[in-house]
């Protein structure tokens, strides 16, 4: 039996894959740590992905870092010590949920299975960064999204042989389902742009976030579509900046993830602090641009499809430049391709057979 370890919006289109592409009837205990717990954060997510029940969930809520990563690690030592010990843990992406599982199931002597693995902003200040390296530490096998990471983990003294290449489970997901969510959630047929922020660095600074609001209006040519993740809403509201959202931005309530991908496809450009969203409007070949100054995820912009932005006063330009410089067609970037799911069930069974 494994544990398959889930926190975090991010992850459940990652785990997804990985769920559908193991054998039938294989052990398997979905743990959910309840680390997004909001029903348009989580639950929905999972009724979209058809992700089963888990079959147990933390309920650890929201907290600072620190709190939440340590409510995770006594929650998850309580399971290990009261329940089927697992052959291994296996922790997906960079969330606090991943570390906090991972330095628990190390402690047992469990070993960790990082799906992934290897991505690096090389920011230190950014807690998922923190999260990444030290997960990294801990794992015992190493599963990479990109060729970049390989040399990444190398170069922090990782065996080679612990690392394999998979591809990208959310490409996975975002192929399996993008039929269906166009057919079901029909996008806006007049041009229009998408807006997704939630990193502290962006929506937690009052100044900072109405820069971005301000560059938004300044391209007044384009409608902008903004799902607005709670914690950057939470600031507009505090700071009073409802009154000062330009008049051709639509501030919407958190999206389902079909309804999101819809509107991402269709989308003439996309604004993110996400990861996960730089690396589906690559594979869509949509614009997008990173309001970041740097990026875990540097295929993306030799790609060509993602420009960072790591000062608002430049956003509307590199919109504007992102928007004319749309690719003919979407690039082609190997092992994104729809089968990483099964590439990271054979990698994990292969791994549990040596160590038996």
């Amino acid at each position: 039996m494994m544990d398959i370890i889930c926190g975090a919006r991010p992850n459940f289109m990652k785990i997804a894959p990985i769920l559908g592409s193991l054998p039938d009837g294989s052990p398997v205990r979905l743990i959910h740590t309840g680390q997004h717990y909001d029903r348009r954060m989580s639950q929905a997510f999972f009724d979209d992905l058809g992700l089963p029940v888990p079959d147990l969930n933390l309920e650890v809520g929201s907290a600072s870092v620190t709190k939440q990563t340590a409510m995770v690690m006594e929650r998850y030592e309580e399971v290990l010590h009261g329940r089927e010990t697992p052959e291994a843990a296996v922790v997906v992406g960079d969330v606090n949920s991943t570390l906090a599982c991972s330095l628990v199931a190390a402690r047992f002597g469990i070993p960790v299975v990082h799906v992934e693995a290897g991505l690096r902003s090389f920011d230190r200040t950014m807690p998922e960064e923190i999260n990444r390296v030290l997960t990294d530490q801990l794992s015992d096998l190493l599963l990479i999204t990109s060729p970049e990471a390989r040399r990444n983990l190398v170069a922090e003294g990782r065996p080679p042989d612990a690392i394999v290449m998979v591809g990208n489970p959310m490409i996975d997901t975002l192929l399996r389902l993008l039929p269906r969510a166009v057919e079901e959630h029909p996008a806006p047929r007049d041009r229009y742009g998408l807006v997704t922020l939630h990193r502290p660095s962006n929506v937690d600074e009052p100044g900072r976030l109405s820069a971005i609001l301000a560059e938004l209006g300044a391209l007044h040519g384009t409608r902008f579509l903004f799902p607005v993740h709670p914690r950057t809403m939470k600031g507009i509201e505090a700071w009073g900046l409802a009154s000062t959202i330009p008049r051709n931005v639509d501030l919407l309530e958190p999206m389902g993830y079909m309804e999101f991908i819809s509107l991402e496809k269709s989308a003439s450009v996309v604004i993110t602090d996400s990861g996960g969203i730089q690396e589906e409007t690559t594979v869509l070949g949509v614009p997008c641009v990173t309001v970041r100054s740097n990026t875990e995820r540097p295929i993306t912009l030799a790609a060509g499809t993602n420009v960072l932005c790591p000062d608002p006063s430049g956003l509307a330009k590199a919109v504007a430049e992102r928007m004319a410089a749309r690719p003919a067609s979407p690039p082609s970037i190997p092992f994104w391709d729809g089968s990483a799911g099964p590439r990271i069930a054979s990698a994990i069974r292969s791994f549990l057979e040596c160590r038996r």
